[in-house]
């Protein structure tokens, strides 16, 4: 099973949000929720989540199997979400190429409330291919991995971030989840041109498009940009999404805002201004009124 989420602009949900939604939800194609704030088995969420899903299209996005983890995916985890995705059938279901969990099998593990990065070598590119392997076999479907963040580079990596996660999609046939505000905040902290990397980034697998808010901070190295889904979509990262448009055509695209959430007015905002990109083909770049 493929993603079949429309080529439209989406949104995060948040239960803040659920009442007005309701009332209005003009111009937003499509909504997204994190897996792991779904996993009970009933309550408040579940009947909003639901009511949610009669309406429109939903993506499930996982923040918790830890794929680049050494000890291996959590068969509890993955059962769970396995249960979720058959509970909604979500139009698709992606990932991110990061670990977040440590331990021995067997004996335990800890989870760690961060998306920390990789080395990108041989051992770690057949690692990542055995979990979403896993994942999309007990799943039963295409998953999508999505490019992380990053503030840090290792110097055991051997394979540029680009050709590594082209590869995983070679090697398992899952598909590639863009974040294009990912690309601006790991380039620019690591002093490289995001457009280089979009250039070598394989965006014929893209099933889905992310954007999100940054913040800096300002250090005696120069600034140091932190993916934190608090703010508006900024400037760089519409003229990169832009540009992505116009090279690839339109694809699902979700705009995240997970903290010091806005009234539910801003955040249709930005997915109207998303939508505006996507229906413009990406030749617009003026901040829609």
């Amino acid at each position: 099973m493929s993603s079949t989420l429309p080529s439209l602009a989406g949104v995060g949900f948040k239960p803040q949000h659920f009442a007005a939604i309701r009332a209005d939800a003009a111009g937003v194609g499509f909504f997204e929720v994190h897996a792991e704030n779904y996993m009970g088995a009933g309550g408040l969420p579940h009947a909003q989540l639901a009511a949610i899903r009669a309406d429109h299209p939903l993506s499930i996005h996982g923040v918790g199997l830890s794929i680049g983890g050494a000890r291996g995916v959590d068969a509890d985890h993955l059962d769970r979400l396995r249960r979720l995705c058959d509970r909604y059938q979500p139009d698709s279901f992606s990932e991110h190429l990061a670990w977040s969990s440590h331990g021995v099998e067997g004996l335990g593990a800890e989870y760690l409330n961060d998306l920390l990065p990789l080395p990108y070598t041989e051992e770690t590119l057949r690692l990542v291919c055995d979990h979403v392997d896993q994942v999309q076999s007990a799943l039963g479907r295409r998953m999508l991995l999505e490019n992380p963040a990053t503030y840090l580079c290792f110097e055991q990596s051997t394979i540029p971030e680009t050709a590594f996660l082209a590869e995983v999609a070679r090697r398992t046939g899952c598909g590639l989840l863009l974040d294009v505000n990912n690309v601006f905040v790991s380039c620019t902290n690591h002093g490289t041109d995001p457009r280089a990397w979009l250039a070598a980034f394989p965006l014929h697998q893209v099933g889905e498009i992310h954007l999100g808010g940054h913040d800096a901070e300002v250090l005696p190295s120069g600034p140091l940009l932190i993916d934190s889904h608090a703010a508006p979509v900024a400037d760089p990262v519409w003229a990169l999404y832009a540009e992505v448009i116009a090279r690839a055509g339109p694809r699902p695209t979700l705009v995240e805002w997970d903290n010091d959430l806005p009234d539910w007015s801003v955040l249709a905002d930005e997915a109207r201004r998303a939508g505006a990109i996507l229906a413009r083909g990406g030749q617009s770049l003026a901040r829609a009124s």
